[in-house]
């Protein structure tokens, strides 16, 4: 009976042991997952940010009043 008691707490140790390895690797590839996606978010978001800015340079009214100078400027108009 002892040396079934002893075979089952060597049993029962390794297959905790083993489940923790298991969770502490799930838990790394979860945290590397997570700062992945939250690095693309912030590269994006500084794109969109970049992106927001040239359109607003485009759209700006003193930059299509010098769009359309310089196109009249071009065609010889006053």
């Amino acid at each position: 009976m002892s040396r079934l008691c002893a075979v089952l707490t060597i049993f029962w140790l390794t297959a905790v042991l083993v489940t923790a390895v298991y969770l502490r690797s799930e838990q790394d590839r979860l945290f590397y997952k997570r700062w992945s996606v939250r690095r693309q978010q912030s590269q994006l978001r500084q794109q969109l940010w970049q992106q927001q800015l040239v359109l607003e340079a485009k759209i700006n009214p003193a930059s299509i009043l010098r769009i359309i100078e310089s196109q009249q400027e071009e065609n010889g108009s006053p």
